[in-house]
């Protein structure tokens, strides 16, 4: 008897995308199992097992293709059959996997055995300089560590875990309800399979011991706030023998007295004196690299920004340094003697004399303000 077309078992058209061919098989699948069909379960039993033979096939790109190609003759070798209906796919297992979706838990999880160790965070603080030039910092992490005594097993010297007989090493087990399977965590091992008799002195079965560790970090040059430079397996230790974690080394710049930062680029302000700002002259400014010379050209108002390209930070990620950009801020004369004042009241005067030709644009806003008022009483 000729095999029926996988896609016509699912219901799904040729062209259907693997998300729908999931969808397809849970939805038949939660339908026709066993579990559910007590009263006709050797019927369910057959179309289930044609169910789940169709997206073995379907589910995997290459016996998608070969059956594509081929028909029932192309994946017949390389499937080697679909074999019979068996607990250890139980309705539990399918219906879990539908919620898992749901409820973000990417699929059903089998507990017990080795599992990897926690990834772990460490805030590094840094100066301007450390940023953008780069460092070595040393750091000290608390830390879960394998324990040297029982190399990890928990168990005491010259003993080793025995397997749980709740669960005979599964780590989980299987309570029937009705027609609902439902898996859970063993309660004697608590998932992990396996049972202490005599456990070590050091880690009271553990296997895990906490330690400072002194690390030694190397920054690149140009990391900014924001930026995790991950050290490999310098997490917390697996259990049972599992990997360990990451360190995550989180980067914080601290403010500086001078700069700004803005990606790649440095801000600064540059006060300078009244007489400068009008005849001009040149100051020396502070880069991260060391002085350079800025000329200050005659009539410069507050606000003015002077770029010195390449004085900026190299980003970490490559490209060009960016720039350093001075904004100038001229400083009001205080604290005046009297001669001071006097050569000032003069100035003032001549400046007057003058009218718009030496402040342009205080007569223009003037000129606006006039203009709105008379706007409104007009």
């Amino acid at each position: 008897m000729a095999k029926e077309d996988y896609y016509k078992i699912l219901g799904i058209a040729r062209t259907a995308s693997e998300v729908e061919i999931k969808k397809s098989y849970r939805r038949l699948a939660m339908k026709y199992h066993p579990d559910r069909n007590k009263d006709n379960s050797t019927e369910a039993e057959i179309k289930f097992k044609e169910i789940k033979e169709a997206y073995e096939v379907l589910s995997d790109p290459k016996k998608r293709s070969a059956y594509d190609q081929f028909g029932h003759a192309g994946v017949d070798n390389s499937f080697g059959g679909a074999g019979g209906f068996s607990g250890a796919e139980s309705f539990s297992d399918i219906f879990g996997d539908v919620f898992g979706d749901i409820f973000g838990g990417g699929g059903r999880q089998r507990s017990g055995g080795a599992q990897r160790g926690a990834d772990l965070r460490y805030n590094l603080e840094l100066t301007l300089e450390e940023a953008v030039h780069g460092t070595e910092a040393t750091v000290k992490v608390p830390v879960m560590v394998k324990c040297d005594e029982c190399g990890g097993s928990g168990a005491k010297k010259g003993s080793a875990p025995v397997t749980c007989t709740t669960c005979h090493g599964h780590g989980q087990v299987r309570m029937q309800q009705g027609f609902f399977s439902i898996q859970q965590t063993c309660p004697t091992c608590h998932g992990s399979g396996q049972k202490i008799k005599d456990p070590c002195r050091k880690c009271h079965g553990q296997g895990r011991v906490q330690e400072t560790k002194t690390l030694s970090v190397k920054v690149p040059a140009g990391v900014d706030t924001g930026d995790r430079i991950r050290l490999a397996g310098e997490g917390e230790a697996g259990v049972m023998g599992g990997p360990a974690g990451d360190l995550y080394v989180q980067v914080h710049v601290k403010e500086h007295p001078i700069f700004t930062r803005e990606g790649a680029d440095l801000y600064c302000e540059v006060p300078i004196n009244f007489p400068t700002a009008c005849l001009g002259g040149e100051l020396e400014v502070p880069t991260l690299d060391g002085k350079v010379k800025l000329k200050i050209p005659a009539e410069t108002q507050t606000g003015k920004l002077f770029r010195l390209r390449g004085k900026g930070v190299k980003p970490v990620r490559g490209g060009p340094a960016g720039d350093l950009i001075c904004r100038v801020v001229i400083e009001t004369p205080v604290k005046l003697n009297k001669e001071q004042r006097e050569l000032l009241e003069k100035l003032r005067d001549s400046l007057s004399g003058g009218g718009k030709h030496h402040s342009p644009q205080e007569h223009s806003w003037t000129d606006s303000v006039k203009s709105f008022f008379d706007k409104l009483t007009g």
